[in-house]
């Protein structure tokens, strides 16, 4: 052979062997991260070619699949859509997923690992998809829905000895089925949601943080106790009314000028939502002490997850004395979701221990048998409060629904306790107050449920907005349904 040839000929073989090497490359190093490219049409070709597993609420599915004439065989739907959204969250065959249809995707469309048989694997198919069976309460998340009804809002219900989330309501709501396929339609529904101002694809009740208002007065109240300032919730604060912030000539007023606030114990401070006892108090301790107790109730932690991740509840840092007062009574920059508040009454109701707030039971294959248990953990290191400080809150709370500003919240044969608050919105004030609500309820079996209520809008006029007359209502329905 010449030269030439030789040269020709080693040049084309040193292309053949490269050529085979990226191609095996590709099948082999790099195929399952092709494989898992969302913009590689044969992944949602894959995930949409059987029908998905389902989303349970007391063991029955609130989510299934629909056969379609297109290339993506089946689409979700949805049972109760706007009722259950804000626990399923949404998967399109365009717009993706969130919340658990997202978090368990791998699951519910068969291609978790843990799904496998050993048929599946060497005929190289999908497994029938898995089941996620969440902690909802039907009964608790209808009553919630329904109470809310047209007001914009959020509430969320706990068991407080396990942490499992009974109820998760969100309104306005939205129905994840109007745009879970690929048609015209479904975009239409979309982009209709997309530029509600309302923004019903929110999940408020883990997304959006307001200002607390009174019911962070439970905080305070706690952290006094905790840190020792009062021995009881029946001990005299030593507290003005009117209070003058701390090196300020600004003074602070009571909501009723009637309330009998001045030097008041915790429990009637508690029982007329004195803003001037509960400003004294956190001038008083300070804000690193107020700080403490709020972190370990939840605040300014950033990786709550229920699984879904919840947004951050603060307490603020590098306050002055004045602004260190008016966030004790919930205000200045307080920022928590209903979760949080739902996680506060929690610990109270369940003698100081905090359970981490949970919203899956198991996990389970196409064959229903359990892939994954999940139980209650403590959240934190340990107590977010004692059990004799949790056993004078329940006290103090029971005395504002029973003889104070939480009257809306008593339900016949139950233990019940509150907390009231109505939070201001808008430069100085202007805008239309948020109206709160926290409590928890107890039978006599022994029995709780803790709900917190948020309502950011109730179509009332604003000086009609209060968390008795707003929020109560719904709590009332929640905690009645959790415990009849």
């Amino acid at each position: 052979m010449n030269t030439p040839l030789r040269r020709v000929s080693v040049f084309c073989l040193a292309l053949i062997l490269a050529l085979m090497g990226w191609a095996t490359w590709i099948q082999g190093a790099k195929a399952s991260d092709y494989m898992g490219d969302p913009h590689n049409p044969r992944v949602t070709i894959g995930k949409y070619a059987a029908p998905l597993g389902n989303i349970l609420v007391d063991g029955e599915p609130v989510t299934g699949s629909a056969a379609t004439s297109s290339t993506l065989k089946y689409k979700r739907t949805y049972k109760d859509g706007p009722l259950y959204a804000p626990v399923t969250g949404f998967t399109s065959q365009i717009f993706g997923s969130n919340q658990l249809e997202s978090l368990y995707g791998d699951l519910l469309d068969g291609s978790d690992g843990r799904l496998q048989s050993p048929a599946d694997a060497v005929l190289h198919r999908r497994a029938k998809g898995g089941d996620v069976a969440t902690t909802i309460d039907a009964a608790v998340q209808k009553a919630g829905y329904r109470a809310l009804g047209d007001k914009k809002g959020a509430a969320v219900a706990l068991d407080p000895k396990t942490g499992r989330i009974l109820g998760m309501v969100s309104t306005p709501s939205y129905d994840p089925g109007t745009f879970s396929g690929s048609a015209a339609a479904d975009q239409k529904a979309w982009q209709a949601m997309a530029k509600d101002a309302d923004r019903p694809n929110v999940n408020r009740a883990l997304r959006q943080a307001l200002p607390p208002g009174s019911t962070f007065k439970l905080v305070v109240a706690a952290a006094a106790l905790e840190n020792g300032l009062y021995s009881s919730v029946d001990e005299p604060t030593d507290s003005p009314d009117p209070y003058t912030l701390p090196h300020t000539r600004t003074t602070l007023h009571n909501e009723n000028a009637s309330a009998p606030c001045e030097n008041a114990t915790l429990r009637t401070a508690l029982q007329y939502s004195c803003n001037t006892v509960f400003a004294k108090i956190a001038a008083d301790l300070g804000q690193d002490k107020v700080a403490a107790q709020a972190e370990k109730f939840g605040f300014d932690d950033g990786k709550v997850d229920v699984p879904v991740r919840a947004a951050k509840s603060v307490y603020p840092k590098g306050m002055d004395s004045a602004q260190t007062a008016l966030s004790g009574i919930g205000q200045f920059n307080d920022q928590a979701t209903p979760l949080q508040m739902a996680m506060v009454a929690s610990a109270i109701a369940n003698g100081g221990e905090l359970k981490t707030p949970q919203l899956v039971d198991k996990l389970t294959d196409g064959g229903g048998n359990t892939v994954q248990q999940y139980g209650p953990k403590t959240y934190g290191e340990g107590r977010a409060i004692s059990a004799h400080t949790a056993a004078q809150l329940r006290s103090a709370m029971q005395t504002v629904v029973d003889k104070g500003t939480g009257s809306g919240a008593k339900i016949d044969g139950l233990t019940v306790g509150g907390k009231t608050g109505t939070a201001q919105h808008g430069v100085d004030n202007s805008g239309t107050p948020y109206a709160w609500f926290v409590s928890y309820a107890q039978n006599g079996a022994g029995r709780q449920v803790a709900v917190a209520v948020m309502v950011e809008d109730g179509h009332a006029a604003r000086n009609e907005v209060s968390g008795n007359g707003l929020a109560a209502p719904v709590a009332r329905a929640m905690m009645k349904a959790a415990l009849s």
